[in-house]
């Protein structure tokens, strides 16, 4: 006996309403900053949920900027505690003063040629005001104090997706502080 148009009708939409629970628990289980992802240059995406368990470093760059040296010294960073299970992720943005003309997979490449970076770097990105990514939007609202000002500001996610906290662009990738609060959340794995 074939199943009546009812029947038809009210189990589409059960399987609707089972796919779309399913859907919300997957988006329950992304907390914090895991429920965030960014584009790659080469048209893929970086779900922060694919580092759970792991810190990670989220840094504004620009190529132009007179911070720019840093990006040697988050390499330096990023060589120390790779293995140890830090993630950093550079979010290149011209929103301070102009200073990240290049686009795509040119930032990478120029940040590798003149500082040696190896870490991970996404799609140029907004990262203040009402059009800033949503992680950015996520992280202000979370740390209203630790607002990006210019190039370079430091946000450290730990494990959980919690945000721990946000470093100014004067702030070293190796000064004290910063190592400390990186190397708290390794050994709390």
């Amino acid at each position: 006996m074939l199943p009546s148009r009812r029947q038809i009708v009210a189990g589409i939409a059960g399987a609707a309403a089972a796919g779309s629970g399913a859907r919300a628990t997957v988006a329950q289980a992304l907390t914090g900053a895991h429920a965030f992802g960014f584009d790659k240059p080469d048209g893929g995406r970086m779900p922060l949920a694919d580092y759970r368990g792991r810190p990670i470093l989220v840094v504004n760059t620009a190529t132009r900027c007179g911070y720019a040296g840093q990006m040697a010294t988050l390499e330096q960073l990023w060589q120390r505690y790779q293995a140890r299970g830090l993630m950093l992720v550079a979010v290149p943005s011209n929103d301070f003063g102009g200073q990240e003309p290049l686009e795509g997979a040119a930032i990478a490449e120029a940040a590798r040629q003149s500082h040696g970076a190896t870490y991970a770097f996404v799609e140029k990105t907004v990262v203040r005001g009402p059009e800033a990514h949503p992680f950015y939007r996520w992280a202000v609202s979370e740390k209203p104090a630790e607002t990006p000002r210019w190039n370079f500001h430091k946000y450290l996610v730990g494990r959980d997706g919690a945000l721990l906290g946000g470093f100014p662009s004067g702030t070293d990738p190796l000064s004290p502080q910063l190592v400390q609060a990186i190397g708290r959340e390794l050994a709390a794995g």
